[in-house]
C-alpha cells in the first residue's frame, strides 16, 4: 500500500473580480471570475433547487447570488465589475443581491446581444 502525499491547495486572494450574470426567460446563471476571466465560483437556479418557471424569478436570483457569495468568501473579494447578459426577470434582482451580500459594485455593463437584422425570417404561412 502506497502513501500518496496530497498537494496543499493554494489559497488565492482576489480583491477585485467580475460578476457575469446571464438572465434568460428560463433561468439565471451567476458566475464570479477574477480580472483575467478565470472562474472562481458559479451558481444557477437549477443548482439551488428551483424547477420550471420558478427558475427565472427575482427571488431565485437573490438565492443564487447568496450561494455564490458564500463560495467566494475564501477569496476575500470586496469589489466586482458586473456584466449582465439577457432580458430575464433576474437582472435587477441579482445586481441588488450582489450589493446586499457585501460586494461593492464598481461598474455595470450590459452585454445583451442585439441582432443587426439577424437571420432571414420564415416564409409566410399558406393556409
Amino acid at each position: 500500500m502506497k502513501k500518496v502525499k496530497s498537494k496543499k491547495k493554494i489559497k488565492k486572494i482576489v480583491k477585485k473580480g467580475q460578476a457575469h450574470i446571464q438572465a434568460t426567460y428560463n433561468n439565471t446563471i451567476v458566475t464570479i471570475t477574477d480580472p483575467q476571466g478565470n472562474v472562481l465560483a458559479w451558481s444557477s437556479a437549477g443548482v439551488n433547487g428551483f424547477k420550471g418557471p420558478k427558475k427565472a424569478t427575482p427571488y431565485a436570483a437573490g438565492i443564487i447570488v447568496r450561494n455564490v457569495a458564500e463560495k467566494i468568501k475564501d477569496f476575500n473579494m470586496s469589489s466586482v465589475d458586473v456584466f449582465v447578459k439577457g432580458v430575464g426577470a433576474g437582472r435587477e434582482a441579482s445586481i441588488r443581491a450582489l450589493h446586499g451580500n457585501g460586494l461593492n459594485i464598481n461598474s455595470i455593463q450590459d452585454q445583451t446581444p442585439i441582432p443587426h437584422n439577424g437571420c432571414r425570417p420564415k416564409k409566410p404561412r399558406r393556409v
